[in-house]
């Protein structure tokens, strides 16, 4: 079956679970918007077309025995991310009342797409698969944003600030283990597009605007810094793949590594202020 065919295929299956009901993303995604969970549902579909060389799950890269698979596993969880920010963005760019935010956030959306591409590129060259190499991280970005689906705009701005800038600063870290070539790539991808600038904004305006929003705000975000940060330790924990790059780095790098949490609770604190929720 051709790709074309193939992600028809997708794109009607994903449309008959929005219809009755079925999507993980469960009901309160679809209070918010149904053309969303039609996203990230294709989006987790096409890394699933079986590519020409894949029937092991290995891909291109099945002979490269000199691959570092923690490279290509971090490559892959972030492309999988950049993909699905892509249709998030979209989404968010769907529901702005303004022109110009919409303009905004659409092209954040762009932005996020160039480095999906970015990444997937990068992945080839190493002799891997992207599709396969963003496999195994569809499950848990997908149940992660099932998980903290967003009531509206406002919402989903400060889980796009807030939630996304811990898992950019856990994937900083990590970063920080790999050869120069792969670690400009990541620190490039994880640079802000204008998001945060843009979420910073529109938040204070609206707590100046409503005051009482700040407090179901704050509360969103402490829910959404308990997820992140539980996302991060199972990603740690689960793939064995990064698990040894972690491991694998000189002493230096792993003490930097058994303070990345306290750190990353410092950062978001910093951002509770700066969206004006600091308590």
């Amino acid at each position: 079956m051709g790709v074309a065919a193939f992600q028809g295929e997708v794109a009607t299956e994903c449309s008959k679970q929005i219809l009755v009901g079925r999507h993980p993303a469960g009901r309160a995604a679809r209070v918010v918007r149904d053309g969303g969970l039609a996203t990230r549902c294709y989006a987790a579909g096409v890394t699933q077309y079986p590519r020409q060389g894949d029937g092991d799950g290995n891909g291109a890269g099945a002979g490269g025995a000199a691959r570092d698979d923690g490279v290509i596993d971090l490559l892959g969880l972030l492309a999988y991310a950049s993909l699905v920010a892509f249709f998030r963005l979209a989404d968010d760019a769907a529901l702005a009342m303004s022109l110009p935010d919409k303009a905004d956030l659409a092209g954040m959306a762009v932005t996020q797409f160039g480095h999906f591409q970015l990444l997937a590129q990068r992945i080839f060259e190493l002799g891997a698969d992207p599709q396969a190499a963003m496999r195994p991280f569809v499950e848990p970005i997908d149940a992660f944003h099932a998980r903290t689906a967003p009531a509206d705009l406002l919402e989903g701005l400060v889980k796009a600030y807030v939630g996304d800038g811990i898992a950019a600063d856990f994937y900083r870290v990590v970063a920080s283990l790999l050869d120069a070539p792969n670690r400009s790539l990541v620190l490039e991808v994880l640079a802000d597009s204008g998001h945060a600038q843009f979420a910073i904004t529109r938040v204070r305006e609206a707590i100046s605007a409503d005051p009482a929003v700040a407090g179901r705000l704050a509360l969103w975000a402490r829910r959404l810094l308990g997820e992140a940060l539980g996302q991060a330790q199972r990603v740690a924990a689960e793939r064995e793949p990064l698990a040894r790059l972690l491991a694998g780095g000189t002493p230096a790098q792993l003490g930097h590594i058994g303070r990345m949490f306290a750190d990353l609770t410092d950062a978001h604190a910093e951002r509770m202020a700066a969206l004006g929720l600091a308590e």
